[in-house]
């Protein structure tokens, strides 16, 4: 048997010929806020949108451009049961249990542990994040207690023993086109890429 599959690359099996697991766990993902680790999560979730614009011109059936027109907005929700007497607001340390009380942002560190612990871990940073939304019932048929928090950020990055965690996983950077304004914003070294300089020049050379 290949260790690679012929038509995609996909990793099969090592090199040896020995078997392994790649496929990415949730059993590998710590959720932290400063040092405190969030337990009981049952599912966390991040989305990261922002709007693009078709450019078209008279003359033309087709777009001839395209473009962002907006800052990115980060947002996510979390579902816990409630756990170690501590409701949603105290698991993410946070002094309050109703979010009109929330007056000062804080972050969430993502631990990817996958690939080992350490300098070899990925951490994504939910930068400076604000609950806006708090649910929670009692139910007479199941008598366990969740909790779902809804939330917005300012950013988000992610780095592997400081630099860059995209590294093209175990296939490398081969595949990969690099650019390096790109690869200072993933980091969170800019906010955005949109707004550093030779963004059309960027065209011609991947720098």
């Amino acid at each position: 048997m290949p260790s690679i599959a012929p038509n995609t690359g996909s990793i099969i099996e090592r090199p040896d010929g020995t078997d392994a697991t790649f496929t990415q766990l949730s059993t590998n993902i710590v959720i932290r806020v400063g040092i405190t680790a969030v337990g009981a999560i049952q599912t966390i979730n991040f989305t990261e949108q922002r709007t693009i614009t078709m450019v078209d011109e008279v003359g033309t059936d087709g777009h001839i451009d395209s473009s962002p027109t907006a800052s990115t907005n980060i947002t996510g929700s979390c579902t816990r049961i409630r756990f170690d007497r501590a409701r949603v607001t105290e698991a993410f340390s946070r002094g309050f249990l109703h979010i009109h009380a929330q007056r000062i942002p804080f972050d969430i560190d993502i631990y990817d542990i996958a690939s080992g612990d350490g300098s070899t871990a990925i951490i994504t940073t939910v930068k400076n994040v604000w609950f806006n939304n708090l649910q929670f019932s009692y139910s007479a048929t199941n008598w366990l207690i969740s909790e779902e928090a809804g939330f917005a950020a300012e950013g988000i990055y992610s780095t592997l023993n400081g630099g860059n965690a995209a590294t093209g996983g175990l296939l490398g950077s081969n595949i990969m086109q690099l650019n390096s304004i790109e690869r200072r914003a993933d980091v969170g070294q800019l906010l955005g890429s949109m707004d550093s300089p030779g963004l059309i020049t960027d065209y011609f050379s991947n720098v």
